[in-house]
């Protein structure tokens, strides 16, 4: 299995509207037929210690049965319509791949 994790770090001056707009986006993502699973959230309101990195607005987080199927999703016409609809409002995006052991 793939867990790809995304964080977002979004421009400032979006509002409520815009913000519940780009969570519409995250929720089709997991629609798309080679997304085993899906979720997102917020960052976290822990306390600040050495290790953490909390400054990011939304994670999200995808599953994948194997690499072709996380590669497939790459090029899938629906992950380019999230990108063109939202990247706008990225003011950084991390990338985090991980090929889940067991």
């Amino acid at each position: 299995m793939v867990r790809h994790n995304v964080f977002f770090w979004l421009d400032e001056s979006l509002n409520e509207e815009d913000r519940t707009s780009f969570e519409g986006g995250l929720k089709a993502l997991f629609e798309i037929d080679v997304v085993t699973n899906g979720n997102f959230g917020k960052s976290a309101d822990t306390p600040e210690r050495p290790v953490t990195q909390n400054s990011y607005d939304y994670a999200l987080f995808l599953e994948f049965d194997d690499v072709e199927k996380h590669n497939a999703y790459q090029v899938h016409p629906e992950h380019s319509v999230f990108v063109e609809n939202f990247s706008k409002w990225f003011k950084q995006v991390r990338v985090y791949d991980t090929e889940m052991a067991g």
